[in-house]
């Protein structure tokens, strides 16, 4: 038994990395997931995790950028599974690099792929949430908003801080609603952080001498868990938090 039994989670961009870890966590408290992304194969490979388990999880796949289908989406979601308790935002894809390469079409990807699909969802998912007696929104955010140098992050950044206020005002107005909304901001070894490692060994240990607690995130056990343990009734009057889940790294203020 867990302390999602009976609840339904959506997770975005979790055919691998950290959307698969914190599917994988949901579902091990008893959620079931709706595994939302790109690929339908990824999504499948961690639909069959998730049931090899015991869980239970069902694949969606779809483009978080086309925001017009996301009401309809959530709608089947509910309808299939039941209703949404919990939503993750994780999926995003942009460009990086120096703002003078950047082209408008790239810096606005960013932004569509995070806070505008963000929004999209939170707004899709509030009446279901509303309807069960609350609900959890968890926003993944990103250690660079406040890095001493953003050369090179600026578009990531801007995008990432926009959808951290965004998630801090759903906080505020949504609280009466019973809904808790709050952002992570993780480093873990998703697969192109561990290719960097792997093809940069130098590199990797000098930054993973910058973490205090000597290592990079794993998907599941440090991210995931922690989303799942976010997302419990033990944490129920955190809301319109940013949550660090970087060993340390980070300095917030």
């Amino acid at each position: 038994m867990g302390f999602l039994d009976d609840k339904v989670a959506i997770v975005t961009g979790a055919g691998q990395g950290v959307g698969q870890g914190i599917a994988l966590a949901l579902a091990d408290e008893g959620a079931a997931v709706a595994v939302l992304g790109r690929t339908e194969a990824k999504l499948t490979a961690t639909c069959e995790l998730i049931a090899e388990r015991g869980g239970t999880a069902v694949p969606f796949a779809c483009d978080v950028s086309e925001l017009e289908a996301v009401p309809g989406l959530v709608d089947e979601i509910a309808g299939r599974l039941g209703g949404i308790d919990v939503l993750v935002n994780n999926a995003y894809y942009g460009k990086y690099g120096p703002l003078l390469s950047m082209s408008d079409s790239d810096f606005q990807k960013g932004f569509r792929t995070g806070p505008f699909a963000a929004f999209a969802f939170m707004k899709a998912c509030h009446p279901h949430m509303k309807e069960r007696g609350g609900g959890h929104i968890v926003n993944l955010v990103t250690s660079a908003m406040v890095r001493w140098d953003p050369t090179t992050y600026g578009a990531y950044a801007a995008a990432k801080q926009a959808l951290r206020s965004l998630t801090r005002t759903a906080a505020a107005e949504w609280g009466p609603d019973g809904i808790r909304a709050n952002s992570i901001a993780p480093h873990a070894l998703s697969p192109g952080l561990k290719w960097w490692a792997e093809t940069n060994p130098e590199a990797a240990e000098e930054f993973r001498k910058t973490i205090p607690l000597g290592y990079i995130g794993d998907c599941e056990e440090d991210i995931g868990k922690a989303v799942a343990a976010l997302v419990s009734p033990a944490m129920r009057y955190l809301t319109g938090a940013t949550v660090p889940l970087d060993g340390g790294q980070a300095f917030f203020g």
